[in-house]
């Protein structure tokens, strides 16, 4: 199944998992040892957000590293954007009929 970024970031642990790996690469184990959920549930988030394109486990020597890649974050942001834009946009009429309100006093 191909999952999207916003079902990778819509659950609590994934979120917490990319804010950890953003700072650091880390090893399966040592982004477990950061959790107090089973290290089995951490794999699979850590599959979904690869699956989304979010993390990118590579194979070195006996261990996995997982980094971030924060890119495919833009969807969200892009998205994100246009509901700024109309809140902006909102409060900037807000504004002028403030100023009106308080001009009739």
């Amino acid at each position: 199944m191909r999952r999207d970024v916003f079902q990778a970031i819509a659950d609590p642990n994934r979120r917490a998992i990319l804010n950890l790996l953003a700072k650091q690469r880390l090893t399966l184990n040592g982004v477990a040892g950061n959790f107090r959920i089973s290290r089995p549930a951490v794999s699979r988030h850590i599959k979904i957000l690869a699956e989304c394109g979010l993390v990118v486990v590579r194979q070195q020597g006996r261990e996995r590293y997982c980094e971030v890649k924060p890119d495919k974050l833009n969807e969200v942001s892009d998205w994100v954007e246009q509901y700024r834009q109309i809140w902006e946009q909102r409060f900037d009429r807000l504004d002028e009929v403030l100023i009106e309100m308080k001009k009739e006093k």
